[in-house]
Protein backbone atom coordinates (compact mmCIF):
# COMPACT_ATOMS: atom_id res chain seq x y z
CA UNK A 1 0.00 0.00 0.00
CA UNK A 2 0.97 3.50 -1.12
CA UNK A 3 -0.09 6.31 0.41
CA UNK A 4 0.51 9.93 -1.32
CA UNK A 5 0.03 13.26 -0.03
CA UNK A 6 0.34 16.90 -2.54
CA UNK A 7 1.02 20.00 -1.30
CA UNK A 8 1.85 23.51 -2.68
CA UNK A 9 -1.40 23.73 -4.42
CA UNK A 10 -3.01 27.86 -4.10
CA UNK A 11 -4.13 30.91 -5.70
CA UNK A 12 -1.78 32.93 -7.88
CA UNK A 13 -1.94 35.30 -10.86
CA UNK A 14 -1.47 34.47 -14.70
CA UNK A 15 2.39 34.39 -15.47
CA UNK A 16 3.09 33.35 -11.78
CA UNK A 17 4.74 29.78 -10.52
CA UNK A 18 3.74 27.10 -8.26
CA UNK A 19 5.50 23.82 -7.08
CA UNK A 20 3.80 20.55 -6.09
CA UNK A 21 4.64 17.84 -4.18
CA UNK A 22 3.86 14.89 -3.41
CA UNK A 23 5.29 12.66 -0.70
CA UNK A 24 5.05 8.96 -0.32
CA UNK A 25 5.14 6.83 2.63
CA UNK A 26 6.56 3.60 1.01
CA UNK A 27 9.37 2.41 1.70
CA UNK A 28 10.15 1.36 -1.87
CA UNK A 29 8.76 4.95 -3.44
CA UNK A 30 12.33 4.27 -5.61
CA UNK A 31 10.82 1.34 -7.52
CA UNK A 32 7.12 3.35 -8.80
CA UNK A 33 7.13 5.26 -11.83
CA UNK A 34 5.06 8.80 -11.18
CA UNK A 35 2.88 11.23 -12.47
CA UNK A 36 0.68 14.10 -11.81
CA UNK A 37 -2.95 14.25 -13.32
CA UNK A 38 -5.37 17.56 -13.01
CA UNK A 39 -9.47 17.85 -13.30
CA UNK A 40 -10.57 21.03 -14.35
CA UNK A 41 -13.95 21.77 -13.11
CA UNK A 42 -16.78 20.25 -15.47
CA UNK A 43 -13.99 18.43 -17.53
CA UNK A 44 -12.48 14.75 -17.58
CA UNK A 45 -9.42 14.30 -15.38
CA UNK A 46 -6.36 14.47 -18.20
CA UNK A 47 -2.55 13.92 -17.61
CA UNK A 48 -0.01 16.28 -17.17
CA UNK A 49 3.51 14.37 -16.74
CA UNK A 50 5.32 11.48 -15.79
CA UNK A 51 8.46 10.48 -14.21
CA UNK A 52 9.55 6.61 -14.46
CA UNK A 53 11.33 5.36 -11.31
CA UNK A 54 14.59 6.39 -12.21
CA UNK A 55 13.97 9.70 -13.35
CA UNK A 56 15.69 9.07 -16.17
CA UNK A 57 12.33 9.25 -18.14
CA UNK A 58 9.86 12.12 -17.96
CA UNK A 59 6.98 12.95 -20.37
CA UNK A 60 4.74 16.32 -20.47
CA UNK A 61 1.90 16.87 -21.97
CA UNK A 62 1.84 19.37 -25.07
CA UNK A 63 -0.30 22.40 -23.17
CA UNK A 64 2.76 22.05 -20.48
CA UNK A 65 5.61 21.50 -22.47
CA UNK A 66 8.19 24.30 -21.45
CA UNK A 67 6.25 25.49 -18.36
CA UNK A 68 6.01 22.30 -16.07
CA UNK A 69 8.97 20.39 -14.82
CA UNK A 70 8.78 16.79 -13.11
CA UNK A 71 11.18 15.46 -10.91
CA UNK A 72 11.75 13.00 -8.27
CA UNK A 73 13.90 12.74 -5.21
CA UNK A 74 13.99 9.10 -4.07
CA UNK A 75 15.94 9.60 -1.48
CA UNK A 76 12.93 11.74 0.04
CA UNK A 77 10.07 10.09 -1.37
CA UNK A 78 8.78 12.56 -2.98
CA UNK A 79 8.05 14.10 -6.77
CA UNK A 80 7.73 17.12 -7.54
CA UNK A 81 5.68 19.26 -10.50
CA UNK A 82 7.23 22.78 -11.02
CA UNK A 83 4.77 25.07 -12.67
CA UNK A 84 5.89 28.04 -14.13
CA UNK A 85 4.21 30.35 -16.55
CA UNK A 86 0.86 29.34 -15.44
CA UNK A 87 -2.21 30.35 -17.55
CA UNK A 88 -6.31 30.61 -16.37
CA UNK A 89 -6.79 27.33 -18.05
CA UNK A 90 -4.29 25.60 -15.90
CA UNK A 91 -7.11 25.89 -12.90
CA UNK A 92 -7.59 22.44 -11.67
CA UNK A 93 -7.40 19.83 -8.76
CA UNK A 94 -3.51 18.32 -9.15
CA UNK A 95 -3.13 14.71 -7.97
CA UNK A 96 -0.45 12.60 -7.89
CA UNK A 97 -0.28 8.69 -8.92
CA UNK A 98 1.92 6.05 -8.13
CA UNK A 99 2.38 2.48 -10.91
CA UNK A 100 4.86 -0.15 -10.42
CA UNK A 101 8.07 0.68 -12.22
CA UNK A 102 8.50 -0.31 -15.95
CA UNK A 103 10.33 1.10 -18.75
CA UNK A 104 8.61 3.77 -19.61
CA UNK A 105 6.08 5.52 -17.37
CA UNK A 106 2.71 5.50 -18.32
CA UNK A 107 0.57 8.16 -19.21
CA UNK A 108 -3.02 6.76 -18.78
CA UNK A 109 -4.95 6.73 -15.56
CA UNK A 110 -5.48 3.33 -15.31
CA UNK A 111 -2.05 1.96 -15.40
CA UNK A 112 -1.80 3.80 -12.14
CA UNK A 113 -2.60 1.81 -8.71
CA UNK A 114 -2.41 4.44 -6.27
CA UNK A 115 -3.43 8.06 -5.91
CA UNK A 116 -3.75 11.35 -3.87
CA UNK A 117 -6.20 13.26 -2.59
CA UNK A 118 -5.19 16.41 -5.02
CA UNK A 119 -4.38 20.12 -4.51
CA UNK A 120 -6.17 22.75 -5.60
CA UNK A 121 -4.50 25.16 -7.97
CA UNK A 122 -6.20 28.30 -8.97
CA UNK A 123 -4.78 30.58 -11.53
CA UNK A 124 -6.61 34.00 -11.83
CA UNK A 125 -6.28 36.23 -15.15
Amino acid sequence: QVQLVESGGGLVQAGGSLKLSCAASARTFSSYDMAWFRQAPGKEREFVAAISWSGRSTYHVDSVKGRFTISRDNAKNTVYLQMNSLKPEDTAVYSCAAARGSNSPPRIQRAYDYWGQGAQVTVSS
